[in-house]
């Protein structure tokens, strides 16, 4: 499986395992992906974040792949600064977000088609949020956010997020909701997707149009929203703060968190399936 380090490809996850809480990546991990690049490594992105969130990154870290944004609904080449596969929000989700906004005043909301991050429910979750990320949102209603969302993200308290989800299962029974998909990526964060979208579709595209089918594919990941990744990896790897569910999926458990070098820990089991190569 590892017998050609020119045929494998590493795709991390940013926040939570790329990313330590603050949100600026270790030199170790920076290191250790330039230096997996340089033995003839691929080494990617798939994140849930809009394009604009995700771009500050590449100043810090170079990648040598397409990317993963808004929770698999785009691939897009950073190189050439295109988009190799979209997959958008049904038109019902304009009314859902509504109803869910209008149910739940204290909800926060952004939605994310291409041209920017538009936040029709600023809250104070909402706003750290947008701080986290880095974006200055357009602030609109839900009618003035322009069409072809790829997925659209409600923010809460860890505490009311369970209601929240609640609140959104009840509502499937009395609305069509087939079209779309929910996930949670984070304890204060619930989003709305396309239907069967998701980090790991977009990793199966991305190895067909890539034409990677021969490609070793190593996945990392800490969270809900990186199971269907991690399962669709030929190996999946998470730091020691992923979710249980995560860790029930990933063939290898790493002992250090994101806040220790995740990626610098993965790329080290890499190297050491590769016959010492890059060592």
């Amino acid at each position: 499986m590892f017998e050609d380090i020119n045929k494998v490809l590493l795709i991390t996850d940013m926040d939570g395992t790329f990313l330590p809480s603050s949100k600026i990546p270790l030199k170790k991990d920076i290191d250790a992906a330039a230096r997996f690049m340089k033995a003839g490594g691929k080494f990617s992105i798939a994140t849930g974040r809009s394009l604009q969130a995700s771009m500050q990154y590449f100043d810090m870290v170079s990648v040598n792949c397409p990317i993963i944004l808004c929770n698999g609904g785009m691939v897009y080449d950073i190189n050439n600064k295109k988009q190799l596969y979209d997959v958008y929000l049904p038109e019902c989700a304009v009314q859902i977000t509504k109803r869910i906004l209008a149910d739940n005043p204290q909800v926060g909301c952004e939605a994310l088609p291409l041209s920017a991050v538009y936040v029709p429910a600023m809250t104070p979750m909402e706003a750290a949020h947008c701080k986290i990320c880095k974006v200055e949102p357009v602030i609109c209603s839900v009618d003035e956010i322009p069409p072809n969302w790829y997925k659209a993200l409600f923010a809460d308290t860890p505490e009311n997020l369970p209601k929240l989800i609640e609140y959104i299962d009840k509502l499937k029974t009395q609305i069509d909701c087939s079209q779309i998909d929910f996930v949670i990526s984070a304890p204060t964060y619930y989003e709305m997707l396309p239907k069967n979208i998701s980090k790991g579709s977009a990793l199966r595209e991305m190895r067909s149009i890539l034409h990677m089918e021969d490609y070793t594919i190593v996945a990392c990941g800490d969270y809900n929203n990186d199971l269907e990744m991690l399962e669709y990896a030929d190996v999946g790897i998470c730091p020691s703060n992923a979710a249980d569910e995560v860790k029930a999926v990933a063939d290898i458990v790493l002992d250090v968190s994101c806040e220790e070098g995740t990626i610098s820990a993965a790329i080290e089991r890499i190297f050491a399936k590769t016959d010492g190569l890059g060592l």
